[in-house]
Formats: structure tokens, C-alpha cells, sequence
């Protein structure tokens, strides 16, 4: 696989600054408001879904047995809830076709 650069917040600004215009400041504060929102949702439990991206979903698993690779010992696993991401459709095709 080739060397995969990263996306970060700071990258989310920069373009908003680019190409919306707003100043390097203002662009922070909104990718920040964005992602704050979105983490509040989730910790309350509500899933967030945007259109033409995808899905970020709560799911809550239940207590299993788990083993030990090295030891072979099994443990229990605590119920948890757990955050998974669905890809649109819209997404995955843009994905496949390389952008």
C-alpha cells in the first residue's frame, strides 16, 4: 500500500479558509463547533448519519468469552457499547473511482 497521508482538523480549516473564505480563525472555530456537536450526539447516544458521507452507528455488545492468544485462557468481555462508521454508497463509489 502506498504511503497514506492523514487528514487532520488543522487540514479541515485550511480548506475552509480557501475555499469558503473564511479567516484561518473563524474556519478553526467551526470545524471545532462540527465535531464538538458530533461527539455530544454520540455520547448521547444517538447516531449521526450525513448525507452523501456516511454513518457513524452506537451498537452495544453483549458480555462474551474471550481466550487469551498467548495462554489460551478465556475471559469474560464486559458489555460495552461500541461506535462503528457505514461508508454511503456515494462514498464508496467515489472511493473505487479514486476520487
Amino acid at each position: 500500500m502506498a504511503n497514506a497521508a492523514t487528514l487532520t482538523r488543522a487540514d479541515l480549516a485550511d480548506a475552509l479558509h480557501r475555499e469558503v473564505g473564511l479567516s484561518r480563525a473563524d474556519a478553526s472555530r467551526m470545524v471545532e463547533q462540527i465535531l464538538r456537536h458530533m461527539c455530544e450526539a454520540l455520547a448521547k447516544g444517538e447516531n449521526v448519519k450525513i448525507s452523501g458521507f456516511g454513518s457513524f452507528i452506537l451498537r452495544d455488545k453483549g458480555e462474551r468469552i474471550g481466550r487469551n492468544p498467548k495462554t489460551g485462557v478465556e475471559v469474560p468481555i464486559a458489555p460495552r457499547r461500541v461506535l462503528t462508521f457505514r461508508a454511503s454508497q456515494m462514498l464508496r463509489d467515489r472511493i473505487v473511482d479514486g476520487g
